[in-house]
């Protein structure tokens, strides 16, 4: 399968998570079918696409932004990458939406804080920490 098809394959099964998610939220199993399913395979597909590109890697490369820039070079490295970001920010999303069940938030107030976490991670985040510092009314509170 060429880099593009493999992109697109990934971008669907992020999306279907986020669906998941939103629309299980309330539900207990919500985070074991999210995570047992389009996480689990985005993290095998960067385990599979990564393991080839291993051998050819400097890890001295990771030390500068020049380096990881020529990482980041070929078709392949992009797509590790961003398989990374969709794994990881699915994630993000689960933990967002178990600690807001925990800490008694509608699952409406919750979507802007799922909407930027898959689109710009780590605003989303930020935005659930500050709305969860407000509702408890300290700094950094508990998430869970």
């Amino acid at each position: 399968m060429t880099p593009d098809t493999l992109f697109s394959i990934a971008n669907g099964i992020a999306l279907l998570g986020w669906i998941a998610l939103i629309v299980m939220y309330s539900s207990p199993k919500m985070s074991r079918i999210v995570i047992g399913s389009a996480v689990l395979l985005l993290c095998m597909a960067y385990l599979i696409l990564l393991v080839p590109g291993l051998g050819n890697m400097d890890p001295e490369a990771f030390n500068t932004l020049g380096g990881v820039m020529q990482l980041f070079t070929q078709p392949e490295a992009v797509l590790v990458g961003w398989i990374h970001y969709l794994a990881f920010d699915l994630m993000t999303g689960v933990t967002i939406a178990v600690s807001g069940i925990k800490n008694g938030f509608n699952r409406w107030v919750l979507l802007p804080c799922f909407f930027f976490t898959f689109m710009l991670g780590p605003v989303g985040l930020l935005l659930y920490l500050v709305l969860l510092s407000v509702k408890k009314r300290e700094w950094f509170p508990s998430m869970f």
